[in-house]
C-alpha cells in the first residue's frame, strides 16, 4: 500500500525521494602493495610482531632512532668521516655488538640490509610496509620461521591479511652457504604458498667481482613453490644510508617498483620496463646474451640502457616450465581476484543454501570479473570470453549441499605480457606507393 506523504516525511507537495537497498554486495578489491621486509634492524630490539610503517620517517623513529632520539644513521655518518675504527665502534654500539659485516664478501653491516631495502621501497613509489624484525637463533631460516604464539617471524605473518610480497633482504647477505640461502628461500616461499595471496621477492648472493652470473642460484623449492617466488639479479648500487657507498639486494626497490605500478597502472601490469630510483647503477653489467640464459631460468635482470634510467627489464616467476603460471603479473592478478573474492563474500556462511545464494554469488562474482576485464586485466573482446562463474545446481549438488559447502567455479583469461616484441623490417627500392 503506498505510503501517505506524512507517513514519508512529506509536509508540502512536491518531489520526495526515497533510497531503498536493492540487497547487491560489491566485491572491493584487496590490496596489492604491502610487502612485509623481515631482517635485523640497525636498533637491536629482538625479535617482535610485525609492525606497519607508512614512510620512512616513521621507519627511522621506530627501528634506527637512538634513545637521545637522534638518528642512528646520521651518528654513523659522522663516524664515517672518521675512519674505518670510528665506524666499528659506533656500528658495534648501536646494533648490540653485532658490529661485523654479514657475511664474507658483503660491505652491509648488521641491520643495514633491511634499512636500504625499506628506504629503497619508499623511494621507488611504495606507501606502506610490515616491518617484521628477526631475533638471533641457531640458523637464518629458523628465525624466518619464527614463533606462532609470540607472532614473530613467518608465523606471526600468517595472522597480517594485507600482505602481498614478502621479502628478506638479509637473507642473500647472511646466508654463508648456498644450502642455508636455499632453506630460507624455500621458507618464504612455502609461506607464500599457504597464505595464497603474497608473492615472494628473492635475492641471488653476491659477487663482488663484477662477474655476470650465468645461472639461477640452486634454490631447491618446489613445483607450487615456483609459482609464487620471484628472483632478481643483480644487486643494486646505493649511496648507504651512513655515507658509505655499497651494493645491496634490490628485492625492496622491486618491491617499490611492483607498488608504483599497481599504484598506476594495476596489478595486471607486469612490473617491468619500469625505472628504479635511488640507485646509481648495479653490481654487474648484463647483455642481452646473458639475460637470455638467466630468463630461461625465471631470474628477472635489472638492466642499464644508454640515455635510460636503471630499468627492472624482466617479470617471471620461478615456475619457468608451467605456461599458466610464468609471468609474475598472472601470479598476482589470480593471487589478487581469489584474495578479494574471498574477503567479500564471508557474508554468504551459514546462509541458506539455495538458487537465491547461488544467485547472488553469481551475480557479485560476476559484477566483479566484468570491471576487472573493462580495466584491461583479462583477455577477450566480450565478458564471456575473458571469464566464467558457475554456481547453480549443475555443481551444488544434493550430497554438496547435505556436506554444508557451496560450489562457486570461476575461470579468468589473465592478460599476459608482450615480453618479446618482433618486427619485421623491409627495404623497398624507393618506387613510390602505387
Amino acid at each position: 500500500m503506498p505510503e501517505k506523504p506524512e507517513e514519508a516525511g512529506a509536509l508540502a507537495p512536491g518531489v520526495y525521494v526515497k533510497e531503498v537497498s536493492n540487497g547487491a554486495r560489491v566485491i572491493t578489491g584487496a590490496g596489492t602493495s604491502t610487502p612485509a621486509f623481515l631482517g635485523y634492524t640497525v636498533r637491536d630490539s629482538g625479535p617482535c610482531p610485525p609492525t606497519l610503517v607508512r614512510s620512512w620517517q616513521e621507519y627511522t623513529d621506530r627501528f634506527a632512532t637512538s634513545e637521545q632520539g637522534t638518528s642512528l644513521f646520521e651518528e654513523l655518518g659522522k663516524a664515517v668521516r672518521h675512519g674505518e675504527d670510528a665506524v666499528l665502534g659506533a656500528l658495534s654500539a648501536v646494533t648490540g655488538g653485532h658490529a661485523a659485516p654479514a657475511a664474507p664478501g658483503s660491505d652491509i653491516p648488521r641491520g643495514f640490509a633491511l634499512s636500504e631495502a625499506v628506504q629503497g621501497f619508499f623511494a621507488n613509489g611504495g606507501a606502506s610496509c610490515y616491518i617484521v624484525p628477526l631475533g638471533d637463533a641457531p640458523s637464518l631460516a629458523a628465525a624466518l620461521e619464527g614463533d606462532g604464539e609470540a607472532g614473530t617471524g613467518l608465523a606471526g605473518l600468517e595472522k597480517v591479511p594485507d600482505v602481498a610480497m614478502v621479502a628478506c633482504p638479509d637473507l642473500a647477505p647472511m646466508a654463508t652457504t648456498d644450502g642455508e640461502l636455499a632453506e630460507g628461500a624455500q621458507k618464504i616461499a612455502a609461506h607464500c604458498v599457504k597464505m595464497r595471496n603474497r608473492v615472494a621477492v628473492l635475492d641471488v648472493p653476491h659477487d663482488p667481482s663484477g662477474t655476470p652470473r650465468t645461472t639461477a642460484p640452486e634454490l631447491g623449492l618446489e613445483d607450487d613453490q615456483r609459482k609464487f617466488a620471484a628472483v632478481y639479479y643483480p644487486w643494486v648500487k646505493v649511496s648507504g644510508l651512513d655515507g658509505k657507498q655499497r651494493e645491496v639486494p634490490p628485492s625492496g626497490h622491486v618491491a617499490g617498483v611492483w607498488a608504483r605500478t599497481d599504484a598506476r597502472r594495476g596489478v595486471h601490469k607486469a612490473p617491468a620496463n619500469e625505472a628504479i630510483q635511488g640507485v646509481m647503477g648495479f653490481s654487474a653489467q648484463v647483455t642481452d646474451s646473458e639475460q637470455a640464459h638467466l630468463n630461461e631460468q625465471g631470474v628477472n635482470c635489472l638492466r642499464s640502457f644508454p640515455g635510460r634510467d636503471p630499468l627492472v627489464w624482466g617479470a617471471r616467476t620461478l615456475a619457468t616450465g608451467d605456461t599458466d603460471w610464468r609471468y609474475l603479473n598472472v601470479r598476482r592478478l589470480v593471487c589478487f581476484i581469489e584474495d578479494s573474492i574471498k574477503q567479500s563474500t564471508t557474508w554468504a556462511a551459514f546462509e541458506p543454501n539455495d538458487e537465491r545464494l547461488w544467485a547472488a554469488l553469481r551475480h557479485d562474482v560476476t559484477a566483479f570479473l566484468k570491471d576487472q576485464w573493462r580495466c584491461g586485466a583479462l583477455v577477450g573482446s566480450t565478458p564471456a570470453e575473458a571469464f566464467y562463474v558457475i554456481c547453480d545446481e549443475s555443481n551444488n549438488s544434493t550430497d554438496t549441499i547435505a556436506q554444508g559447502l557451496v560450489q562457486c567455479d570461476i575461470g579468468v583469461a589473465p592478460v599476459r605480457p608482450a615480453e618479446f616484441i618482433h618486427f619485421t623490417v623491409q627495404q623497398t627500392a624507393g618506387q613510390p606507393p602505387a
